[in-house]
């Protein structure tokens, strides 16, 4: 299991745009992706204009498939010019739930 934590600082006039192109992307990870266990977007409280994203992948191949997905390289065309800050990103190893519990969440389109 691969888990990828991000941080990005939206610049705020696009904010709203910003989180709709996101949020199709999310969806698109959550239910195109039989890979993408987990797709959160979480917005900061002290910072609306940070946002986290929390994603679990099965292995590397399923993350370099969110990599090339359709949803994906589109939304990142669309926000390229949105960002305020540099994007960090952190890759862990999920430790709970064990690798054996993870299952895919059931999706609402």
């Amino acid at each position: 299991m691969i888990a990828l934590i991000v941080t990005i600082h939206i610049k705020p006039e696009h904010k709203d745009a910003f989180m709709a192109s996101l949020e199709g992307d999310g969806r698109g990870s959550n239910n195109d992706e039989p890979g993408c266990l987990q797709f959160d977007v979480l917005q900061d409280t002290e910072d609306p204009n940070r946002i986290f994203l929390y994603e679990i992948y099965r292995d590397d191949a399923a993350l370099e498939a969110h990599r090339n997905a359709p949803h994906f390289l589109k939304w990142r065309e669309e926000v390229k010019d949105w960002f305020a800050a540099e994007t960090t990103r952190h890759i862990a190893t999920p430790v709970y739930p064990r690798d054996a519990d993870w299952k895919k969440r059931d999706r609402v389109a």
